[in-house]
């Protein structure tokens, strides 16, 4: 009987033993549910406060110009397309749809054209050994922490003489040129991060350094491709000063410019239009930056983490 007694004892301390633990590890799902909960809760509100500036902007384009003063809310009482109808038109010649296709003018070549230049220029000083090697990208260190105000002037008088005035000139040749240096700085980052040894095989294959670029390393480059490609068309899109000193024609405005027209301060404006066109303006640069979101941030993070 003894035997038995301590076999029945094993079992009943093997019992318990599970028992408790399967209390310990409710309490740890308990507590972990608990814990999603309480932040998923707080990244909701804190999402949801930095969000509404966009959520009122969308609804107070659908109010009437007195609503938006009288109804704080972003919804609309008596919701109204007339905002988009009259700010479409402008009070110019022109409309809305003119100025976007300036801004399409002037964002498909700089975008294009930053790609292929910065991705040049970012490969030979990954790649390549050659005199004043640190020394020039010491300065294209020392451009990406110079302040653009400081080069206003001096390239204003340089496109003046060059004849380029009221022109999207101006706005295409640096970036042609690899003049944007947090992009070549950026693309060199994640350059170093690649291993060589896909190239080394292509050149014992035969191909030259061309070919390598084109069909190697430019592949791999996708991700940071698409993330210098994303920045420069939002910095674009949103750019206001560098149009504003060089274009002088109406004929020629982007959409940050037509809004400005928009704005009178000699008289009464309808603020309803400015908010609709806002809307307009901003939803390509969302939409594209959702898009490629999963490629943006494969991008960033491999050029910044593993450089």
């Amino acid at each position: 009987m003894s035997q038995i007694d301590n076999i029945e004892d094993t079992f009943a301390v093997a019992a318990a033993a599970r028992s408790d633990a399967e209390i310990t590890r409710r309490r740890q799902r308990r507590a972990q549910a608990v814990s999603a909960a309480i932040r998923y809760a707080v990244l909701g509100a804190v999402g949801l406060v930095m969000l509404y500036p966009l959520i009122w902007l969308v609804g107070a384009s659908f109010k009437t110009n007195g609503e938006i003063f009288a109804n704080p809310g972003f919804l609309p009482k008596e919701p109204t397309l007339s905002g988009y109808v009259e700010g479409w038109q402008t009070s110019t010649p022109y409309t809305f749809g003119r100025f976007f296709w300036n801004s399409f003018l002037i964002i498909l070549p700089k975008t294009i054209g930053t790609a292929i230049s910065c991705t040049l220029v970012a490969y030979g000083f990954a790649r390549f050994d050659f005199p004043f090697k640190k020394i020039l990208f010491g300065s294209v260190i020392a451009i990406l922490l110079l302040p653009n105000v400081v080069t206003r002037i001096p390239q204003y008088i340089l496109f003046r003489d060059l004849g380029w005035l009221d022109s999207f000139l101006p706005l295409w040749v640096p970036s042609a040129l690899a003049g944007d240096a947090f992009f070549v700085f950026m693309l060199v980052q994640f350059l170093r991060a690649i291993p060589t040894d896909m190239e080394e095989a292509a050149r014992v294959d035969g191909a030259n350094s061309w070919q390598t670029l084109l069909f190697i390393v430019v592949p791999m480059l996708a991700p940071a491709l698409i993330s210098v490609c994303l920045f420069q068309f939002m910095w674009t899109m949103n750019d206001f000063l560098g149009p504003l000193i060089y274009i002088s024609s109406v004929d020629k405005y982007p959409v940050s410019l037509a809004l400005k027209l928009s704005i009178d301060t000699t008289e009464a404006f309808e603020w309803n239009r400015i908010l609709a066109m806002s809307v307009l303006t901003i939803t390509p640069a969302l939409v594209v930056f959702f898009m490629a979101q999963k490629y943006f941030i494969e991008g960033i993070s491999a050029g910044g983490v593993k450089g």
